[in-house]
């Protein structure tokens, strides 16, 4: 059984996507690290990159070619400061040269040296082969990028004795029933049952201070989204909203940090109305600066990055400001739960399941959250999980020019509040009287995801990005 940690479903890392940025990002330092375990880097004359499948169709849009060319160059997606990230890639382009592993300089043509392959591999369709060349040898390496930043190689999974992680926490979870089953048995909400998952691995005070530099990221993700005006880049010419939202939203009280700035919200009007623009702002903010190729928390994609951390400023400034560091620990465990469940069992890749996978899932972690926030029983938290995915079941990943903006960025605003619904629904419900059970809508899920049309799949061969064209933006 696969274990995968609230750390694994949460990262830390840089925008516009999960699977086409921050995957093919850490497959090249995975690169970078095998020829470095054979000696190899010093004798390397030349790197060629292949994308495949999706990762090309939507590879422009994505950048996972800046990405590929980060990672070659050493650089980390999770402590480079973004402000650096052009004057890397210009270098690049300009000098065409590499500083492979920021160790050996290289010569690299990004225009002939990163290879854009419309065919799919058969395993996965986010297929990425790295070829580094010496003078007597040849290197190659294929990886996949499977959603949430998550890199695999096809044997590595395919293969019993190479499983990526050897399960060992106390209360193992393939499923919603395995989860409730330990709940009711140790008489443990779900939070409970994944911190002793997670002291397994790491000390209370890690596990703490990397819960709070997550939450810090969203946070800080937020407050610059809503403090940032202009447009988005990538030629659809998309204005930022989040801007013009909060400036009527805030009024005129003064706030000079990120926290303040939350009490300042607190002290805001919260009628109906009010409540949907704050939750659509907080959403709106997150996945304009994702799509500016700025830090964000993965959660579990980036392209879904908006939905949970909306939901929790929701619950913190809006449903309970009594609410802390606690509250916010045990809502970043739970939604990281409920996010591994549906990796294991359907996908978190739009490329393989289309939106539903994104925004579905992180709608669904949200929905448990907080759920568990406001009191709800392990059962309730299952209910909404499954209550927010069934209300996103079969919906398409059709990105306009292969860009996270339209319709990516709203879908977030919709996930949000639909996860806030979908609590509130749980909460007033008896599970005894639920008839879907969790587990069978993470089926049905991965059950639509292979029925559904390739071209819906994160190609930008279907729905609205044929259907608008860049002219028309």
């Amino acid at each position: 059984m696969e274990c995968i940690s609230v750390f694994d479903m949460l990262k830390i890392g840089v925008g516009p996507s999960s699977s086409h940025t921050l995957g093919p990002w850490r497959g090249a330092e995975r690169f970078l690290g095998e020829l470095r375990n054979e000696n190899l880097i010093d004798s390397i004359n030349r790197v060629k990159v292949d994308l495949y499948g999706s990762l090309s169709l939507t590879g422009k849009g994505h950048a996972t070619d800046l990405a590929v060319m980060l990672g070659l160059s050493g650089a980390d997606p999770e402590y480079i400061p973004v402000e650096s990230i052009d004057i890397i890639i210009t270098a690049i382009k300009n000098k065409k040269e590499l500083f492979l592993g920021n160790e050996i300089i290289i010569p690299f043509d990004f225009e002939t040296d990163i290879v854009f392959n419309r065919e799919f591999l058969p395993f996965h369709s986010n297929g990425i082969k790295f070829t580094a060349y010496t003078d007597t040898r040849e290197i190659e390496v294929v990886y996949y990028s499977i959603g949430g930043g998550f890199v695999v190689k096809e044997e590595r999974v395919n293969s019993a004795k190479n499983e990526e992680i050897k399960c060992s926490f106390p209360f193992p979870t393939e499923n919603g029933a395995d989860l409730l089953r330990y709940c009711n048995a140790e008489n443990k909400k779900v939070w409970e049952i994944v911190y002793e998952n997670e002291k397994s691995m790491r000390s209370e005070e890690e596990i703490h201070n990397e819960l709070m530099r997550i939450w810090d990221t969203m946070l800080e993700c937020m407050y610059i989204g809503c403090h940032t005006e202009g447009t988005l880049p990538g030629g659809l010419n998309v204005r930022r909203r989040a801007y013009d939202m909060h400036k009527n939203l805030i009024g005129v009280l003064p706030y000079d940090s990120p926290y303040s700035w939350m009490q300042i919200i607190r002290q805001t009007e919260v009628k109906f109305r009010q409540i949907l623009k704050w939750v659509s702002c907080f959403a709106l903010s997150v996945n304009e600066v994702n799509a500016s190729l700025g830090r964000v928390v993965t959660a579990p994609t980036n392209g879904s990055a908006g939905v949970i951390p909306a939901v929790l400023m929701y619950y913190l400034v809006i449903e309970n400001h009594k609410a802390g560091e606690q509250e916010i620990k045990q809502f970043l465990m739970t939604a990281g739960e409920i996010g591994s469940i549906f990796k294991k069992g359907a996908t978190i890749s739009a490329a393989m399941g289309g939106c539903q996978a994104e925004i579905g899932v992180s709608s669904a972690m949200a929905a448990a959250a907080l759920c568990e926030a406001m009191g709800g029983t392990p059962e309730q938290v299952t209910v909404a999980a499954e209550i927010a995915m069934e209300h996103h079941l079969g919906l398409t990943c059709d990105p306009i020019g292969g860009l996270v903006q339209v319709p990516c960025i709203e879908r977030n605003t919709m996930g949000a509040i639909k996860a806030i619904n979908a609590a509130e629904l749980a909460l007033e419900t008896d599970s005894k009287n639920v008839k879907v059970p969790l587990d069978k809508v993470v089926n049905t899920m991965w059950e639509t995801a292979k029925d559904m049309n390739t071209k819906y799949k994160e190609t930008s061969e279907g729905g609205l990005a044929i259907g608008v064209n860049l002219a028309d933006c």
